[in-house]
């Protein structure tokens, strides 16, 4: 005997819409997570590096030991070198972990 049409169309309705929030709804959850540890990431290294910068900034500033004058601009430009080499340093280990990725 042939079942119901009506309950045949609410089986495959139900199975249609267990399928899509097993394929769609769960990977997002699951995504979201990594977005959201990638955010928290992101935000201690910027935290990190701004208290690199002020660290280098004040190492500089106690060893020059001249608050007045024109000697007190190579502290700050010492600092600003010091967080572009750790930029440089980060982009090309990034730059290395993306080719070995790729390759």
């Amino acid at each position: 005997m042939a079942n119901n049409p009506i309950d045949e169309a609410k089986e495959l309705q139900q199975m249609l819409v267990t399928y899509a929030k097993q394929e769609t709804v769960e990977p997002l959850k699951t995504l979201g997570g990594y977005i959201g540890l990638g955010l928290a990431g992101a935000f201690l290294m910027g935290l990190s590096g701004i208290f690199f910068g002020l660290g280098a900034l004040r190492f500089a500033q106690a060893e020059i030991n001249d608050t007045n004058g024109w000697w007190s601009v190579l502290a700050y430009l010492i600092a600003v070198i010091a967080l572009v080499l750790v930029l440089v340093l980060l982009a090309l280990a990034l730059n290395r972990a993306r080719k070995k990725v790729l390759s």
